[in-house]
């Protein structure tokens, strides 16, 4: 089907906040005396923060009672410090004219909370150029549950079959398969060579690589 929406993630993909919300993690657990390794860390990229301290509660057998106050503090610390230091990614500005260009309607679909949402378009001055967004802050499931690439389609109006996503965690692109939606993905280039990305439509290295060739391919 002809594609006439794109969807984008926000974390890691238009705004360098994943090594912020690696910080604001990071810092938690180890006020339970727990320490990552940056390959665990990735482990549960894509994840929304209550998944993410419930998965590694559970693995360093931290008592859940601590669980709500410890999201919370993430969270916080997190939306201080990508509202103060997070800087666009490469290629931000290029990529929304390219689909605003092709009159493509534009969405963006994320597990983060709204709260963070509204910071980073403000300062990354994407607001007007989205027509919807979709959180699945306060949904059941999240990535890689399709649901929330499901309803930001819904409130686009637009079929999901329609619809070309782009992504840069492992869940975030299951999510996006499972939605039935085209995907490019656009990983942590120390992970690129990973073959779990073969279930994209397209793996680049960063969005400057999108091109009119790269288009049509998934056209």
């Amino acid at each position: 089907m002809p594609l006439n929406t794109v969807i984008f993630d926000m974390d890691g993909l238009l705004i360098d906040s994943e090594p912020y919300w690696q910080e604001a993690g990071m810092e938690t657990l180890q006020q339970f005396d727990a320490a990552l390794t940056l390959q665990q860390y990735h482990r549960t990229t894509g994840l929304r923060t209550r998944e993410w301290i419930e998965y590694w509660f559970d693995y360093f057998q931290i008592d859940r009672r601590f669980a709500k106050e410890a999201e919370a503090t993430i969270v916080r610390k997190a939306i201080e410090k990508i509202g103060s230091r997070g800087e666009p990614m490469p290629g931000v500005d290029y990529i929304f004219s390219f689909f605003k260009e092709k009159k493509f309607r534009v969405g963006l679909a994320t597990s983060s909370p709204v709260s963070l949402i509204e910071v980073v378009v403000d300062k990354l001055g994407i607001r007007s150029l989205i027509d919807e967004w979709a959180s699945a802050e306060l949904l059941i499931y999240s990535k890689p549950h399709p649901q929330v690439y499901i309803d930001c389609a819904a409130r686009l109006e637009v079929n999901p079959l329609h619809c070309l996503c782009f992504e840069d965690s492992f869940n975030g692109m299951i999510a996006v398969k499972a939605a039935r939606m085209k995907c490019v993905v656009i990983p942590a280039i120390d992970l690129f060579n990973e073959s779990k990305w073969n279930a994209a439509d397209l793996t680049l290295k960063r969005l400057l690589e999108f091109d009119e060739n790269a288009f049509k391919l998934l056209s």
